[in-house]
């Protein structure tokens, strides 16, 4: 029946979130049982005479983790479905290990009233792939003048407890304080993308220093981001209130969030793939792919933002999937659309760079991609240990799949895949939704 199913022979490590490295001695292989989407057994099992065979799982040699959540999609319906949909979305979601997927309010129109909220919702149930959470927008219109219907957003039958104006930070500071003020009962949290336009000129569109300046291209400086960072962390610790920081892409950021969270202060970060990967210097070709924001930062940058990952400083991977139609993306670098994919390819780029490194192990995969995030998002039926009782949210990793990206395979009706023609050496091998698989 639909949520059976039964996993055998995965690396599992007992008492613990997700699974260690394989190379680890606490690894052990086990099975796990699933009746009606929740885990009822977990140990060395037999199969039930009652599975058919397409409710058995051969996982030898793969990683079983808790289901990946993402604070940060954009999914572009309504709109722009001429760029995503909720369906294409939730496929690619699925493809990349995720379980549920917050999906950002800068759609046409924004996400910013209960009802916008609730029809999101209902449109990602249908589909059945992926949770899909709408994130409210913090104003009207995403205009930053006025408070959108925050407290009919977190009533509505959605729940609403993530809101942001991402693509557009909230600049003005008394808005932003009453936005955490009003949202304090319900112990909502914002997301803000932390950049400071006054500090740069409206066509700013690549890190400023030394290789904006050779290639002509105006900049976004550091401390645009590290400085509302700052001013966020001042105004949530006055008024008790909880603030997110989107992703964190500078060194100067991550010793600001290091700082707040030193004082006590409600604050949370995240990281993009992208920006614990790539570099600046992709900037140099002018291939609007790379074009994103905040911008791909110097090496630096890059090495501040793995190690903040690694020692917690930054509490979660999120991917800013950020799928654009080519008449949007394929301009002069100057006049295209910020953004790129990231759901699936989300798993592999971290393994590359944290686990292969030895940075994080797999339980810490899991914390950093699953359950860091959903205690972010409020989300109680994931990022739970694989133990009897839990919901059935799981994702297998085979943790040796080399593999090369081809972006003409893609789930995402995109194509602006920066990761086209890498190799990488591990993949999702399947996701499972309260026990029904939705990607193999």
């Amino acid at each position: 029946m639909s949520g059976d199913l039964f996993i055998t022979g995965a690396l599992l490590a007992s008492a613990s979130l997700g699974a260690p490295t394989p190379r680890s001695a606490d690894a052990t292989r086990g099975d796990v049982l699933v009746r009606d989407g929740r885990i009822v057994e977990v140990g060395s099992l037999t199969r039930p005479a009652d599975l058919p065979d397409q409710a058995v799982v051969d996982a030898d040699g793969l990683v079983l983790l808790p289901g990946f959540v993402d604070l940060h999609t954009h999914l572009r319906e309504p709109g722009r479905e001429d760029a995503e949909t909720i369906a294409s979305g939730a496929a690619a979601a699925a493809a990349g290990g995720f379980t549920a997927v917050l999906a950002m309010a800068n759609t046409s129109p924004v996400t910013d009233t209960g009802e916008a909220a609730e029809r999101i919702l209902d449109l990602g149930r249908a589909i059945g792939l992926v949770d899909v959470v709408p994130v409210g927008a913090v104003t009207k219109g995403l205009a930053g003048e006025e408070l959108a219907e925050l407290g009919l957003m977190a009533r509505s039958r959605a729940g609403v407890r993530v809101f942001s104006d991402d693509g557009r930070c909230v600049q003005n500071a008394r808005v932003m304080r009453r936005a955490l003020e009003y949202l304090k009962p319900f112990d909502a949290v914002i997301s803000q993308h932390s950049q400071d336009a006054n500090l740069a000129g409206p066509q700013a569109c690549c890190h400023e220093g030394e290789l904006s300046g050779r290639l002509g291209l105006p900049g976004w400086p550091a401390v645009a981001e590290s400085s509302i960072i700052a001013r966020d962390a001042l105004l949530a610790e006055h008024v008790g209130g909880r603030v997110h920081v989107a992703h964190v892409s500078t060194a100067e950021g991550v010793d600001v969030v290091r700082w707040a969270k030193a004082r006590g202060i409600r604050i949370t970060a995240e990281v993009t793939p992208h920006h614990l990967a790539l570099g600046t210097e992709l900037v140099a070709g002018y291939d609007p792919t790379f074009k994103v924001n905040p911008p791909l930062r110097p090496s630096e940058d890059q090495e501040a933002v793995r190690a903040a990952l690694a020692d917690g400083t930054i509490d979660a991977v999120a991917t800013d999937h950020a799928p654009h139609a080519r008449h949007d993306k394929e301009h002069a670098f100057v006049d295209a659309a910020f953004g790129m994919l990231g759901l699936e390819t989300a798993l592999a780029v971290v393994a590359e760079v944290m686990v292969e490194s030895g940075r994080l192990d797999w339980s810490g995969v899991a914390t950093r991609m699953s359950a860091a995030p959903a205690r972010i998002a409020g989300l109680s039926g994931h990022g739970r240990a694989i133990a009897v009782g839990e919901p059935a949210n799981l994702v297998l990793v085979d943790p040796s799949a080399r593999h090369t990206v081809d972006a003409a395979d893609s789930k995402s009706l995109s194509r602006n895949n920066p990761w086209h023609g890498r190799t990488f050496g591990a993949a999702v091998h399947a996701t499972i939704l309260r026990g029904s698989v939705t990607h193999r």
